[in-house]
């Protein structure tokens, strides 16, 4: 076995290693060279590849973010910027901008092939059993897969190679590796990842003795998070296929993660969108009065690990996150790339999000005697601070920045999480699935709006004067099709039902804000979907899925101008760029950056 690839992979290992620290479970042996019946011997060594591989993905999440985001419309660079931020965001990007070379992405790529090939030949060698071998293939397949899609989202096309490679320039040569067009790349990666043996979580481990699962609780971390959600990525392979149906079978295995019928409060609260005993809204002391906006507990809690019931929120709301821990490495990247403390302060909102915080309304409050509510999202207070006359980007860092004193907490202690994904972008995309499908079936399109809206109850609630005993057949979406079929039913009489989703609030309702409002006369299809393209701003701003939603949008409805226009009106509020030139070369198509591994 090449050496090269040994010691990438005693590298990792022990990087990660570092946020999982129990020997037994993840160590592996500092020596320079070691062949491979030295690497691979058993199910540990197994987990410390995989989590090594974790370990260097981790490296990644400033890169992710960047992409992501500067290169959308809600991220904008700093005077603290150096010239190839400013490229990204201005979409006038050079081929040697060190941000888009793809390296990075095809080292993680090639130590995932490695650990794939050495479980097959520990599954032949029998020292790895099936279940342990499906598991942790699954698992680093998925990621790999995941990486290929990101890829594919920036460069368009790419080589796809699932070789474990001795030269990583080796993917320079086309004759080997031709590159895939992304429709390409997409139906690859679906053959693929939808053959995995194994979709679940990991296994927790049984009781207090030593067990090989990946799945445990240690030096103050749940490891269950750190891994990639698979039904989530399936999820979004199909969605950016248009396999619709597919795509929302997958998302609603994860909304039912507790089935269909059960009891409790992690039942109902738990990928429900709802309200739980962990606030997760966006909640005021006094209803109706914006002095009194609720920052230690409530929907800022999301982002922060000191928040009250902050374990409880984690668990119910986050489904793919990874910690950083000032005691380990890798060092945490985000704090340098967002804060004006203890960082770098690359980055910042742009105006446009911050315009669009603003130019929402919340509900008003009977009670406060208003007649209108709030007249501003407040989910942009909660998101955005200014500290020292800077607007700050603040979901990455609450851990580090003290939010009542915007001062760090100790400033040698840089934890914090890099958050991948979250109900809010399961929701999100199971009604841009339904919504997409509002022809084969009428009730989708609603659907679809009461999910990012004020949610399920109220958009599918009795009318007026229905009788006690006719009640039950409404607040559910049973004359659906399976896949989409929802019970939020909260009826009393003439027997108590509680159906699994009766607590759903929808996004915006969890925001306290109004409806999104449709233009009149406006087609349903399209008016949907660019609700959901404003609200995914709302709500998931800065969190890395910006530019891969504008793109999928824009090329499903075949208009350039969701990307185009966008960008323009960011450079243009900012006043950077040359905001005419760079709408012109989006609406040309010009979406992807060049492909140059370095």
């Amino acid at each position: 076995m090449n050496t090269f690839r040994l010691k990438k992979i005693l590298v990792l290992a022990l990087v990660m290693a570092g946020i999982v620290s129990c020997k037994k479970h993840f160590d592996v042996l500092p020596k320079t060279e070691l062949d491979a019946s030295q690497v691979y011997r058993d199910v540990y060594d197994a987990n410390s590849a995989v989590m090594g591989i974790y370990g260097k993905f981790m490296g990644l999440a400033d890169r992710y973010i960047i992409l992501n985001e500067l290169r959308g419309d809600l991220l904008q660079y700093t005077e603290n910027a150096d010239q190839f931020l400013r490229e990204l965001s201005t979409h006038n990007v050079s081929p040697d901008n060190p941000y888009i070379n793809p390296r990075p992405f095809y080292e993680l790529i090639i130590n995932c092939n490695d650990a794939l090939k050495n479980f097959d030949i520990m599954l032949q060698k029998k020292t790895l059993k099936q279940d342990e071998y499906s598991q942790r293939y699954s698992d680093i397949a998925c990621l790999r897969s995941f990486l290929y899609l990101q890829l594919g989202i920036h460069y368009g096309e790419v080589p796809y190679v699932t070789e474990a490679l001795e030269n990583i320039t080796d993917i320079n040569d086309p004759s080997r590796f031709p590159k895939l067009k992304f429709n390409d790349l997409l139906d690859a990666l679906i053959k693929f990842t939808d053959n995995l043996p194994f979709l679940e979580d990991y296994p927790p481990a049984v009781g207090n003795s030593l067990s090989a699962s990946l799945n445990i609780f240690l030096d103050n971390y749940s490891t269950q998070k750190i891994f990639i959600n698979k039904k989530c990525f399936l999820g979004d392979l199909h969605l950016w296929k248009g396999n619709y149906s597919r795509a929302a079978t997958y998302y609603k295995q994860i909304i039912d993660y507790n089935g269909s019928t059960g009891t409790g409060e992690n039942f109902f609260s738990q990928y429900r969108m709802g309200t739980s005993d962990a606030n997760y809204l966006v909640d005021y002391s006094r209803d109706g009065d914006a002095s009194t906006l609720i920052m230690n507990d409530g929907w800022r809690g999301i982002f922060d690990s000191r928040a009250l019931e902050n374990e409880k929120r984690f668990g119910r709301e986050w489904l793919w996150a990874l910690p950083y821990d000032s005691r380990f490495k890798p060092a945490n990247p985000l704090i340098a790339l967002f804060s004006p403390i203890g960082g770098k302060y690359l980055v910042k909102p742009s105006k446009t999000i911050i315009d669009n915080w603003n130019n929402q309304q919340q509900n008003p409050v009977a009670n406060a005697g208003a007649g209108t509510g709030i007249p501003y999202d407040a989910r942009g207070l909660l998101s955005v601070s200014n500290i020292g006359g800077q607007p700050v980007v603040m979901k990455f860092i609450y851990d580090y920045i003290n939010y009542a004193t915007n001062t760090p907490y100790n400033p040698l202690n840089k934890n914090g999480r890099w958050f991948l994904y979250r109900q809010s972008h399961l929701y999100l995309r199971f009604a841009e699935a339904a919504n997409a499908e509002g022809a084969i079936a009428p009730g989708l399109h609603r659907l679809a709006y009461a999910l990012f809206n004020n949610g399920l109850r109220t958009n599918f609630q009795f009318p007026a004067g229905t009788p006690a005993v006719d009640q039950a057949k409404y607040q559910n979406t049973f004359f659906l099709p399976d896949v989409y079929r929802f019970d939020a039913r909260q009826i009393d009489v003439p027997s108590a039902i509680r159906g699994p989703h009766h607590r759903n609030t929808g996004i915006r309702g969890r925001a306290l804000l109004r409806n999104y409002q449709f233009p009149v006369g406006a087609d349903s299809l399209t008016a949907i979907e660019t609700g959901l393209i404003e609200e995914g701003a709302l709500e998931n701003a800065f969190e890395g899925t910006r530019w891969a939603d504008l793109l999928r949008f824009a090329l499903r409805r075949n208009n350039p101008a969701i990307i185009a226009d966008r960008i323009a009106d960011k450079l243009t509020k900012d006043g950077v760029g040359n905001a005419g030139a760079v709408r012109a070369r989006l609406m040309n198509r010009d979406w992807y950056l060049p492909f140059k591994l370095q």
